[in-house]
């Protein structure tokens, strides 16, 4: 991923460099593990913890020679070992007992990034809807004013939506994190178990419980369905968000900085674009999450076919979606709330909002429903045709108005239970337990 969209915290850990001192230590356990039960010598064992990792450049520079990473990256780690040593590094293992259980450990530290960001742009979530629980805003359905609404219970919405895909990523760091080290096609028949199970052990990591060469790719499918998932949240949050800043609403103004400048030829544009930005890379994060669908079917015991495209989609993925949930949660921290103008929107169709408590109470009063629809209806597309209010136009028609009806608060007096499912939430996401 462009240095562009990665926080520093989750490029540190897909860096070639952190990569081979990853390495460096799944052969350190194995080959400790193997001393453990007599198979490697005491001395060699000193030496190979001794090693250095090597560098980028040098593993580039044997890779011309070899056009094999692994068989690369061991010729460098072992070239100023003694060579009674170096010949028992990587024994009995295959490439991608070194790889998968590698990958295993980098996956599970890069989830638990995003998961920490996750949780908590959900905490922020519901404390910012708690905030503006009771602050009326109009609601939109086609785009078009409905009823009112309050805009603590929109960002309620997208508090559980998150809170959800906490769910998802917890379940999916699970399926990841795991290892193999059981030589070719998984037969443990140069290497036994006991040092797999320590590796993967001291890695924090689970064990594949049939391998077969490699780590199954269903795993990295639902992490990154999670991380897709997880991306159209943050996507629907962001939207909502750009809508609300159009100039003809604004109700919400995304912070900025004292340098910004949102427009080369127009001085006065306030664009949305931290919003759009967040939306754009959701894109990103359901494309891979299709390629990933496409690696799980390997032949037979493996093949590379998947390799190609997981060194591109699994760091990408894990790095859009850290930078998606923490430019949220920045967002979200720093937004403008215009509680004004969200009343003056609130009144802007002078009544026409109010169209079904009319409606019901007509009902209420023995009105046949149909009657009652068709009545108000048809008041409210004249007032809407002749620039009215809605009371005006139906007392034209006999309808008599209680004005005292007609007023957001009367939409909004039956949400205690909805607040209480909010403060829980709340509650846990502060205090959270395993989901």
């Amino acid at each position: 991923m462009i240095d562009r969209y990665a926080r520093p915290e989750m490029a540190a850990l897909w860096t070639d460099e952190h990569k081979y001192a990853t390495w460096v230590r799944v052969e350190v356990l194995a080959s400790a593990a193997q001393a453990e039960i007599g198979v490697v010598p005491a001395e060699a064992l000193t030496d190979i913890r001794r090693a250095p990792v090597p560098s980028v450049e040098r593993v580039r520079e044997c890779e011309r020679t070899r056009d094999h990473e692994i068989l690369a990256f061991l010729a460098a780690y072992t070239e100023t070992m003694p060579a009674d040593s170096a010949r028992w590094v990587h024994h009995g293992m295959t490439s991608y007992d070194l790889v998968d259980t590698a990958l295993g450990h980098l996956l599970a530290r890069s989830c638990d990034l995003v998961i920490d960001a996750a949780r908590d742009f959900a905490r922020l979530l519901a404390e910012r809807a708690l905030e503006h629980w009771d602050t009326p805003c109009i609601a939109r359905t086609h785009g078009i004013h409905a009823e009112p609404t309050t805009f603590g219970q929109k960002l309620a919405g997208h508090a559980h939506a998150m809170h959800r895909c906490l769910s998802r990523l917890t379940a999916a760091r699970a399926s990841v994190a795991v290892g193999t080290i059981s030589g070719p096609v998984g037969t443990y028949s140069h290497i036994s178990e006991q040092v797999e199970a320590r590796v993967c052990a001291e890695l924090g990591l689970g064990i594949e419980p049939i391998p077969t060469q490699v780590v199954a790719r269903d795993r990295h499918a639902e992490l990154l369905s999670a991380l897709a998932v997880t991306g159209a949240v943050v996507e629907q949050f962001a939207l909502e968000m750009r809508l609300l800043q159009r100039t003809e609403v604004g109700e919400v103004e995304e912070p900025r900085t004292s340098a910004y400048q949102g427009s080369s030829a127009m001085p006065h544009k306030r664009n949305p674009t931290t919003s759009e930005r967040l939306c754009g890379l959701a894109r990103l994060l359901r494309a891979n999450a299709g390629a990933a669908y496409e690696n799980v079917a390997l032949w037979h015991e493996r093949d590379l076919a998947h390799s190609s495209s997981e060194r591109i989609i699994l760091p990408d993925s894990l790095t859009v979606a850290h930078y998606q949930l923490t430019g949220a949660a920045d967002l979200l921290r720093g937004l403008r709330i215009f509680p004004e103008r969200m009343a003056r929107n609130i009144d802007f169709t002078d009544g026409l909002i109010y169209s079904s408590e009319v409606f019901l109470d007509l009902v209420a009063a023995g009105t046949d429903r149909e009657e009652a629809y068709r009545l108000v209806q048809a008041a409210a597309t004249d007032a809407w045709s002749n620039g009215t209010s809605l009371s005006g136009a139906l007392t034209e028609r006999g309808v008599a108005v209680d004005a005292d009806r007609l007023r957001p608060d009367r939409f909004l007096g039956n949400r205690a239970h909805l607040k209480s499912r909010l403060e829980e939430l709340s509650k846990e996401l502060h205090h959270p337990v395993d989901l």
